[in-house]
C-alpha cells in the first residue's frame, strides 16, 4: 500500500498562505512530518493557480525536495503548473490527474508518456458522477484504456481512482466503489494499479466518526485489490490499520477482524461478524461501520450510537 500524504493541500487556510508568502519552513515541516509518519509519496495540492501555477508548482517542488526524497503528486488542474513540475521532479511523480475528458487526456496523457511519469486517471465523464460500479468499468474500458493505448502510456504507470463520495448522501456508491477496484485489477495485463481520495468517504460526517470511516473502508478497498491511497498519514489508527493488514498481525481483537474483514474481501465472501464481540464498545463500533460502508444500515451522523 502507497500511502500518499494529503496534508499540503490549498484547501487548508495555513497551507494556501504559507505557498503566497513561500514560507518555506513550514511547508517543509509539514512534508517532513508526514513521512516521518509513513507517507510513501506527498500529495503537492496548488488548486488551480491559473495566473502563477507553473511558478508556484515549481517552486513548491524545489521546496519539498529539499528535506525529503519521497516521489511527489502534482496535484492540479492547471496542466501548465504540472508540466513545470515534472520537468524539477528528481523521483518519478505522478501526474494528479486526469479524468475521461477527450480534451485533459489528450493534454496529461502525452505529457505522462513523454515525461515517463505516473498518472491517475479518474473514472469520471463530464456528463455526471458515475453511479455503479458497471459505470466505472465502462468509462475505464471505452474512455480512458483507448486513450492511453492512443498516447503510449505504460500501463505500469497507470492508477485509476473510482471516484469515492462521501457516505453522507452517497452512501450507495460505497461497496460500489469496492466492486470497481476488483474489476480493474482483472481488466489488463499488466493490471493497473488503483487509487483513491481515500478521506472522500468521511466528508461531511462528524469529526468524531471520520478516523473509523476512513479506516474501515480502507481494509474493505485493500481487500478488493487498492495499491494506494492519498489520506491522512497523521491519524495514527489509519496509519497503524495498514501495518496490521501488511504484517498480518492478529494479536489483538481489532486486528483480527480487521484481517478477517480484509480476507472476506480478497476472497469476494460475506464477512463473517461471529468474530465481533458486540459488549466490547470498540468492536461494536467496527461492525456497524462495516454494515453502513456496505450499505446494509442506513447511514446517520449518530450511527455508532444507535
Amino acid at each position: 500500500m502507497i500511502a500518499i500524504g494529503e496534508c499540503l493541500q490549498i484547501i487548508s487556510s495555513r497551507v494556501r498562505t504559507a505557498i503566497e508568502e513561500r514560507d518555506k519552513g513550514f511547508l517543509q515541516d509539514l512534508a517532513k512530518r508526514q513521512v516521518d509518519k509513513g507517507a510513501n509519496m506527498l500529495d503537492l495540492n496548488i488548486g488551480p493557480q491559473k495566473k502563477t501555477g507553473a511558478e508556484v508548482m515549481e517552486w513548491l517542488v524545489n521546496t519539498i525536495q529539499e528535506v525529503t526524497d519521497v516521489p511527489l503528486s502534482l496535484d492540479t488542474t492547471n496542466a501548465e503548473a504540472i508540466q513545470a513540475g515534472l520537468k524539477v521532479c528528481k523521483k518519478k511523480p505522478i501526474i494528479n490527474s486526469t479524468n475521461a475528458d477527450p480534451e485533459r487526456m489528450g493534454v496529461l496523457f502525452p505529457l505522462a508518456a513523454r515525461h515517463d511519469a505516473n498518472i491517475i486517471a479518474l473514472t469520471l465523464r463530464a456528463t455526471g458522477l458515475p453511479a455503479t460500479a458497471d459505470t466505472r468499468v465502462e468509462i475505464l474500458s471505452e474512455d480512458l484504456l483507448p486513450a492511453i493505448e492512443q498516447y503510449g502510456v505504460p500501463l505500469e504507470n497507470v492508477y485509476i481512482d473510482p471516484l469515492v463520495l462521501t457516505v453522507d448522501g452517497c452512501q450507495d456508491h460505497a461497496p460500489e466503489v469496492i466492486k470497481a477496484v476488483r474489476v480493474f485489477k482483472q481488466i489488463t495485463d499488466p493490471p493497473l494499479h488503483t487509487t483513491c481520495g481515500l478521506s472522500n468517504i468521511s466528508n461531511g460526517a462528524p469529526r468524531e466518526v471520520r478516523p473509523i470511516l476512513n479506516r474501515i473502508y480502507l481494509v474493505m478497498l485493500m481487500g478488493a485489490g487498492l495499491d494506494s491511497a492519498i489520506l491522512d498519514p497523521f491519524d495514527d489508527e489509519l496509519m497503524e490499520t495498514i501495518r496490521i493488514l501488511e504484517g498480518r498481525d492478529d494479536s489483538t481483537a481489532k486486528g483480527r477482524i480487521y484481517l478477517a474483514l480484509y480476507d472476506a474481501y480478497a476472497a469476494e465472501e460475506e464477512f463473517d461478524p461471529s468474530i465481533v464481540d458486540m459488549s466490547d464498545p470498540k468492536q461494536s463500533d467496527i461492525l456497524k461501520t462495516i454494515r453502513v460502508l456496505e450499505n446494509k444500515t442506513i447511514y446517520a451522523h449518530s450511527y455508532l450510537q444507535l
